[in-house]
């Protein structure tokens, strides 16, 4: 079953927000997020339950979620974003 995840972030500077993760097999130009007239970057997606990484890949930069309180270590040494969607 599918359920919605809003992903949103702060980077007002931003040209272009994207979220990349497990859900989506790391593509990072698949979901951008669109840009609110107060710098907030916002995409809501249907996703199937379950336990997913993810990232926020913010002007080609991968970052992780200011707003995540659950982390897994990566393999490039750094850490992915965990989330559970139920």
């Amino acid at each position: 079953m599918l359920r919605f995840v809003q992903f949103t972030v702060d980077a007002p500077d931003a040209k272009k927000v994207t979220v990349a993760g497990s859900f989506n097999n790391w593509d990072a130009e698949k979901n951008p997020l669109k840009k609110d007239k107060a710098g907030i970057w916002k995409l809501k997606l249907r996703i199937p339950k379950g336990w997913y990484e993810y990232k926020f890949v913010i002007d080609g930069r991968w970052q992780e979620d200011p707003r995540c309180v659950n982390f897994v270590c990566d393999s490039f040494g750094g850490r992915n974003c965990a989330l559970v969607v139920e």
